[in-house]
């Protein structure tokens, strides 16, 4: 799955136009042209590189400011702007990062997510789910294949079109 197609899967998900699709970016501290982001919501062809259009760095700028435009600004006790946490590490940590960020901004429960799989088809445990969201150096650590982030992206759009 490219970087880019998570991003035109999001965006169709929450029906994000470009101008929010720009303020998201610019939340998570990247500054993109209209012509930059029409570059990278081009679908990708399947035999490229992962990151061709939307490095994973980028994607996590987005993500990051997913999570402030849906939940603000996180604080820390003396009340000043904690910076954003950029966790995409390798290619490997990609779609578990990705699944907690969109865990993180919409505010979903495990339960939630498990809804989500099982509207696209896929029944995961609690605790397969549990593993997937763990710190990546957690002895119970599981890496998010494709697949997974695939069927959540899925059963989300499924749940928000349908459902409004």
């Amino acid at each position: 799955m490219n970087n880019n197609d998570i991003l035109i899967r999001l965006r169709y998900t929450f029906d994000i136009k470009d101008a929010n699709m720009l303020l998201i970016f610019e939340l998570g501290g990247l500054t993109l042209t209209l012509e930059d982001l029409q570059v990278i919501l081009k679908k990708q062809a399947p035999d490229t590189p992962r990151d061709q259009a939307l490095s994973r760095e980028n994607l996590e700028h987005f993500l990051n400011g997913f999570i402030i435009s849906q939940r603000g600004v996180k604080l820390d006790k003396d009340g000043k702007a904690l910076p954003a946490t950029f966790d995409m590490t390798g290619d490997n940590l990609i779609n578990n990062v990705t699944i907690k960020k969109i865990k993180i901004a919409m505010t979903y429960t495990t339960d939630h997510l498990q809804d989500f799989l099982n509207q696209a088809g896929k029944t995961v445990s609690t605790s397969e789910l549990s593993a997937i969201l763990r710190n990546k150096n957690h002895r119970n650590y599981k890496p998010a294949g494709d697949q997974m982030l695939r069927n959540l992206l899925k059963g989300m759009a499924l749940d928000y079109r349908l459902n409004g």
